[in-house]
């Protein structure tokens, strides 16, 4: 049933959102040179790697310097990128991920390998479902750039005390999927962001 909401959900979102995706891709354009989307490897339902779809909001080749953002002005970001990420509208193109079977609209936010490397075996249970845009952990941490960009070291801050809590923030749904709690978790995303 799940899938099922996943497939409407994401058809409509295309759909409704696509003069949107037209406004946004020629912001990017036209404020800094470079494609309209970025394609990050991520690790996805047991194990497997895929290709997560976002706008792009950092210049060209920044993900080379490091994998987390930090603060809400990182150097790396764009102008327009700025405004993109705040309003999470970075996130939409996953709702082609979602389409194709990549991704859920609800389920643990999918990481770098890197980071999934530094699992835990109990940790590892988040593997166990299809990762998606939106969670307890995102919501909980929607200013999670800038506890990071509060901290002396960003990437130990991340692995040690972020990560860790995420992960036990995804157990929740994990340990209660049920379509209720699906639409819960989507809705209080949504409140969230226009708050």
């Amino acid at each position: 049933m799940i899938r099922l909401c996943d497939i409407l959900f994401s058809l409509i979102g295309l759909l409704l959102f696509s003069p949107l995706f037209l406004i946004v891709a020629l912001w990017i354009v036209l404020d800094d040179p470079g494609p309209v989307c970025y394609r990050q490897q991520r690790v996805g339902k047991n194990g497997k790697d895929f290709g997560l779809l976002k706008f792009r909001s950092m210049r060209v080749g920044a993900d080379k310097m490091s994998l987390i953002t930090i603060g809400d002005r990182d150097p790396r970001v764009t102008r327009a990128g700025y405004y993109i990420r705040r309003y999470k509208l970075d996130e939409l193109p996953q709702l082609w991920n979602v389409l194709t079977g990549d991704m859920s609209l609800v389920g643990p936010r999918p990481e770098v390998r890197r980071y999934v490397d530094l699992y835990t075996e109990e940790q590892r249970r988040i593997l166990s479902v299809r990762p998606g845009i939106t969670d307890y952990a995102s919501i909980e941490y929607i200013d999670e750039n800038r506890l990071l960009a509060q901290s002396e070291n960003p990437d130990q801050t991340y692995i040690e005390q972020i990560m860790p809590a995420k992960i036990a923030l995804n157990m929740r749904y994990i340990n209660h999927q049920t379509v209720s709690e699906y639409l819960r978790i989507i809705l209080l995303t949504g409140c969230k962001i226009i708050r």
